[in-house]
């Protein structure tokens, strides 16, 4: 009996998707617990590239059981979108279900959040466009649309053309946007519904009859800690809860059942959208990075910002989350560098040195970043299957990081596959 949990340390897009597909290999259930489909996994597995928004990363194991929890925002005809495309490449989504509290992402949710965006101008957030803040906001205000409603037509069509009505309002005499044709979004959903309701089940009986049966469960994590709603760096942040704490709420399990949370980290530090980011590159070495990790956005194909490891951010993640193993992704990338540096702590403006990562972006300000250097390598890795197989720079490398974070590591990513994780 086994229930581990994958979680992002960093800013998101940590290379998560790899190692979710080694543990979702071996096991038995797949459970997806928050955020929606401004999340992305990448995968490379036999041969083929799958990149995931909503579906979790178990489906392209056909005896795997898929659960989408209450506490996502589903956008269906996103999710459609990736039935279709999957489907056409062999994978079968008869093992997935989704939870009847799930909330649903309706077009005014998409409409107000660029709305929104656009109206704060340059101290815009930094979204991905994708309805997942408003969405959120209605599930909290108690006017969210649940998936139980959209895939019952009668129900779906009353909530539906009642918050749709207050939502045109909003959109065209606060924004002066043009209004949603409730009409035909409400046809357009019921369809939606219709195709997807034989996929709605109660996944926190599913996830603890799998529990009490002794089934193996992973936990997949989307986004990451330091886009947490409360501790991340707010407000530039997500709108739930990427924690350890958010899966247990999400899919409706104790916690308990879990045995293991996994953090996966960049092997340096990248970010999506605006924010603080104190150990960001603007020269050439931050591009050096950004080229050769392929840095760019799954969902949205921004160019991220890239900057070195900074352990005062992972050593949060490591006490919010409850961190058991760090898995270091990406440490290839690094492969050329004539010198690497790690961020040990932070100085600020005051002149003091603080180890802990402050609570707030007025406590971040003027804060500059406290390095230790270590020497580069030039070795190809992607070859290397063992942790021995690495240059003692690399293994110095690594064994700094487990001191500096308090967190044993035990995968090193050497590569985009699978098989270019190394297991300690």
């Amino acid at each position: 009996m086994s229930a581990n949990i994958v979680i992002g340390t960093q800013w998101g897009d940590e290379g998560k998707g790899k190692i979710i597909d080694l543990l979702a290999s071996r096991a038995d259930v797949v459970v997806r617990a928050q955020g929606g489909n401004n999340a992305g996994h990448t995968v490379a597995s036999g041969g083929e590239t799958y990149k995931l928004h909503l579906v979790p990363s178990g489906i392209l194991y056909k005896d795997t059981l898929c659960l989408i929890g209450a506490g996502v925002v589903l956008d269906p005809k996103d999710l459609l979108g990736e039935f279709d495309d999957l489907s056409k490449r062999g994978i079968s989504f008869d093992n997935l279900k989704i939870d009847p509290r799930a909330h649903i992402t309706m077009p005014w949710h998409i409409a107000l959040d660029g709305l929104s965006e656009k109206f704060r101008g340059n101290k815009d957030i930094g979204t991905t466009h994708r309805g997942i803040g408003p969405a959120y906001m209605d599930k909290y205000e108690r006017s969210g649309i649940r998936f139980y409603d959209l895939v019952h037509p009668d129900i779906f069509r009353e909530k539906a053309m009642s918050t749709g009505r207050l939502k045109n309002e909003i959109i065209t005499k606060v924004y002066g946007g043009e209004a949603i044709d409730l009409e035909a979004v409400i046809e357009e959903y019921i369809g939606y519904g219709q195709r997807l309701k034989s996929h709605m089940a109660d996944v926190s009986v599913l996830t603890y009859e799998a529990d009490k049966a002794g089934k193996t469960i992973l936990f997949e994590g989307a986004q990451a800690t330091l886009l947490d709603i409360d501790f991340g760096t707010y407000p530039y942040v997500t709108s739930s809860h990427p924690l350890s704490a958010g899966v247990c709420i999400g899919s409706g399990v104790g916690p308990m059942m879990i045995k293991g949370v996994y953090g996966v980290a960049k092997a340096y530090t990248t970010r999506v959208g605006k924010g603080p980011f104190p150990t960001e590159l603007f020269d050439a070495t931050g591009d050096y990075i950004r080229d050769k990790g392929h840095e760019f956005g799954t969902i949205t194909g921004r160019p991220r910002r890239t900057g070195w490891f900074d352990s005062v951010i992972v050593r949060h993640a490591v006490r919010v989350n409850g961190l058991s193993a760090l898995c270091i992704n990406k440490l290839d990338t690094l492969a050329g560098l004539d010198t690497l540096k790690v961020c040990v702590a932070y100085k600020r403006p005051d002149g003091s040195v603080i180890r802990d990562f402050p609570p707030t972006l007025e406590g971040l300000e003027g804060c500059e970043p406290v390095y230790e250097e270590f020497p580069g390598f030039s070795d190809d890795l992607s070859g290397c299957r063992r942790f021995e197989d690495l240059p003692e720079v690399c293994r110095s490398y690594i064994a700094r990081l487990e001191e500096l974070c308090e967190c044993p590591v035990k995968m090193v990513g050497v590569g985009p596959s699978r098989e270019q994780i190394i297991e300690r």
